[in-house]
């Protein structure tokens, strides 16, 4: 195994020492010299680059993580695919792992547990969401910081849940401790896998030991399989029964007796932590018998179930006399099921019309994430409302009213949130589009993308790649950055070629468009200002794991470094009228000072801050221009360009109209069209066509001059059709 420790990697990391050695990789602390931030690098050991499983592995994990976006997952910064050296680069955790922490402890205080558990559930939620299942939850792979956070590490063995299923053979698929029965049996698994392993994980920080412990592997498969754990509070009584009753459910061997989601389980926790006293009232009815197990040595093929005399079936024998009664008590059965049957009927439990109470969220500060995790049975729908005087984001009205009972099945709960930011229209038009158009215009007006599958066997007879739901809703005006989520119909793989678009955020500008392009996608690009990532380096891309046509066009956002602002006092001298009249001075059009004075001849001092090369100050007499000139806020010192007087006569300015020319933007994608567009002056802006091609005409044509309230047409040709 090669020491990298002293070397530098592609010039830009510094490995310092060991942290960890794993099974197929080796992790290295080490200096990031671009982004001055210490990360972990996890290299791919030597013996194994010529295996293609665990290239293939390797390759899967920072696939799976470069997806995922959560506080309790570690984040991805980087990776390398090369002949020589494979490496992801981690966000460096400062921490021990779980496992190292329950040996230090032996038993850990129930609070706490629940604590730690809350934060990896919320994890797996996320990763679930993304479909991808992680398949190797255990306490080795989950590391604990000094705060009691949480961070999920190790997606080596996770999959996408529509990716190919993988059965269990001697090189064990997860840890054999903590895996779930049907990824011992190499069945399908899905995410309730995760929560298997989630209920072994808690069972052992509460009792200090393992459910299954055996000398070999084999054996401790088999045992989940076959056997019921010792229930914790055997062990450890202080465990509440609320709590116990969390463990087992789900540790159930029958996938269908488990919770179903991360989500399910997060939310009977949150009522055992109201309530530690609480008992939940579960019903397990797993009698299937588990027969076979694949794979797991040459040795073991079949395993029966053991049937003890008590269990073998003998003939009843029933004399005549006890007919009358076996009748009597039948009939009195009916009638008490037919009476319990009317009454939990009326009451809901049986239709799933149960109604709740709606709890108070006015005054609450609205985070989407933690609302999902906290309130997984409702749907919200919310809205935005401008309101300076109220913390961003805080609630402030709710419909249903606090109190109301409903059926969160059926009725969505409103909620108005207030933002102090500009509000940006949702284009009420994205539905039935393709969803790469609808992402590419909704980037192109600064809004985040949250992308959503829904199965085509739901949409039947709609085309793959349609957008079929958007929240918030088309029309909707909301803040500029705002997270839109776009429902869509997956697309097929048997019809067209779908690539992963890889995440090149932090690449610089070149390296990027190379790494997209190599993938098969078109690359178009817009800059903005950032205080973490360098200039000329990408911040962020359009569609970062998702899975799209070849051909797509991908747009990144290039970072054009922090933003400075600078100021210059801009001095316009009066007409000489001696007359009192009202002026005016903008800054791209914003108003910058307003107030009234006399035309005396004198000049007047008018203070300007901003960031931009092409800014433009005017300078109006009772609406009529009489000054203008462009602002270079990037130049050290600001400077001024093409400054413009004009006459004024009288009661009337004389000047000559203002007109811009139309840049050349043939040929150009929708977002460098648009920005060539906007910088030129123009906003009244229309396009026609698909726009994920790109610009085969555009009118007024051209190189001619008109007012910037002339409407600009643009019509686009090409890009890719579903």
């Amino acid at each position: 195994m090669e020491n990298y420790v002293g070397k530098r990697l592609d010039g830009r990391y510094e490995i310092q020492e060991i942290i960890g050695v794993g099974g197929m990789a080796v992790v290295y602390k080490a200096y990031d010299n671009i982004d001055d931030r210490t990360v972990a690098v996890k290299i791919l050991k030597e013996e194994f680059l010529a295996n293609e499983e665990f290239r293939r592995r390797f390759k899967n994990e920072s696939k799976a993580i470069a997806v995922l976006s959560h506080p309790n997952i570690v984040k991805v910064y980087d990776v390398s695919y090369g002949d020589r050296i494979q490496y992801i680069v981690m966000e460096c955790v400062d921490g021990i792992t779980l496992k190292e922490y329950i040996q230090q402890q032996g038993v850990i205080n129930y609070k706490e547990a629940v604590f730690f558990v809350t934060q990896i559930l919320r994890a797996l939620q996320h990763a679930h969401d993304k479909g991808i299942v992680h398949r190797d939850i255990k306490p080795q792979n989950i590391m604990l910081l000094e705060n009691g956070a949480i961070k999920v590490t190790d997606f080596g063995i996770a999959r996408f849940s529509r990716s190919e299923t993988r059965t269990m053979t001697d090189s064990t698929i997860g840890s054999v401790h903590y895996i779930s029965p049907e990824q011992a049996r190499g069945d399908i698994t899905d995410d309730k896998a995760d929560i298997y392993s989630v209920g072994v994980m808690l069972y052992e920080m509460l009792t200090g030991k393992l459910p299954f412990e055996s000398d070999n592997t084999v054996s401790v498969a088999i045992m989940q399989l076959q056997q019921d754990p010792v229930k914790p509070r055997e062990i450890n009584p202080s465990i509440p029964v609320g709590l116990e009753q969390i463990v087992l459910k789900a540790m159930q061997k029958n996938v269908n007796d488990r919770y179903q989601s991360a989500a399910e389980m997060l939310l009977d926790l949150e009522e055992f932590r109201r309530n530690p006293s609480i008992q939940f009232d579960y019903d397990y009815k797993n009698t299937e018998p588990t027969k076979y197990i694949p794979n797991i040595t040459g040795s073991i093929k079949h395993i029966d179930p053991v049937v003890t005399e008590d269990e073998e079936e003998e003939e009843p024998v029933v004399k005549n006399r006890t007919i009358p009664i076996l009748v009597g008590i039948i009939t009195a059965l009916i009638v008490v099921l037919a009476v319990a049957f009317g009454i939990l009927f009326k009451t809901g439990y049986l239709t799933g019309n149960s109604k709740v109470k709606v709890p108070k969220f006015v005054g609450i500060i609205y985070d989407e994430e933690e609302f999902k995790n906290k309130y997984p049975n409702y749907v919200f729908e919310v809205t935005e409302k401008v309101d300076p005087d109220v913390t961003p984001n805080e609630i402030v009205s709710q419909t249903p009213e606090k109190g109301t009972k409903i059926d969160p099945k059926k009725t969505k709960i409103e909620l108005v949130i207030a933002t102090n930011a500009e509000l940006v229209e949702i284009p009420d038009d994205l539905l039935g589009v393709d969803y790469v158009t609808a992402v590419t215009r909704l980037n192109g007006l600064g809004f985040k993308i949250k992308d959503k599958e829904v199965d085509q066997k739901d949409y039947p007879g709609i085309t793959a790649g349609t957008v079929v739901g958007i929240n918030p809703k088309g029309g909707n005006k909301v803040s500029a950055g705002t997270t839109v989520t776009l429902e869509y119909v997956s697309y097929d793989e048997t019809k067209e070629k779908l690539v992963i678009v890889p995440d090149v955020s932090n690449l610089d500008e070149e390296n990027a468009k190379k790494v997209l392009t190599s993938s098969g996608f078109t690359v178009s690009t817009k800059s903005e200002y950032s205080d973490t990532v360098t200039k000329g380096y990408v911040i962020s891309n359009t569609f970062t794991g998702s899975k799209i046509p070849s051909g797509s066009n991908v747009v990144i956002t290039v970072s054009k470094g922090k933003l400075i602002e600078q100021s210059i006092t801009i001095s316009v001298r009066l007409p000489k009228t001696s007359e009192q009249a009202n002026v005016t001075a903008t800054l791209d059009d914003t108003t910058v000072f307003t107030g009234t004075c006399t035309l005396d001849g004198d000049s007047v001092e008018i203070p300007v801050r901003g960031h931009e090369a092409t800014s433009v100050f005017k300078f109006f007499v009772d609406g009529k221009l009489i000054y203008k000139c462009n602002v270079n806020f990037t130049s050290s010192p600001v400077s001024l360009s093409n400054e413009t007087t004009y006459e004024y006569v009288g009661v009337t300015t004389t000047f000559e109209p203002v007109l811009y020319t139309i840049p050349n933007v043939v040929g150009d994608t929708y977002a460098v069209a648009m920005a060539k567009l906007k910088a030129a002056g123009f906003k009244n802006i229309i396009s026609e066509g698909n726009i994920s091609g790109t610009v085969v005409k555009i009118e007024p044509a051209s190189g001619v001059s008109v007012s910037p309230d002339v409407q600009i047409k643009i019509t686009f040709g090409g890009g890719s059709e579903y």
